[in-house]
């Protein structure tokens, strides 16, 4: 049986682990497809904008 020290210790550490749990699946998830997705996005238009550009001249 736990004592309240041990069991307030084994609440805390399981609500951070926990919370380092779902923060890492949103990262995953959510946070780096975007983070890719808009660096690509952002390459294909300066290579369009190149493109043009050098075609103007």
């Amino acid at each position: 049986m736990l004592d309240f020290s041990e069991f307030s210790g084994l609440v805390l550490f399981m609500f951070i682990f926990t919370t380092g749990f779902w923060l890492l699946i949103f990262l995953l998830t959510f946070v780096v497809p975007y983070w890719i997705g808009g660096t690509i996005w952002e390459n294909w238009k300066l290579k369009k904008e190149a493109k043009k550009a050098a075609q103007g001249k």
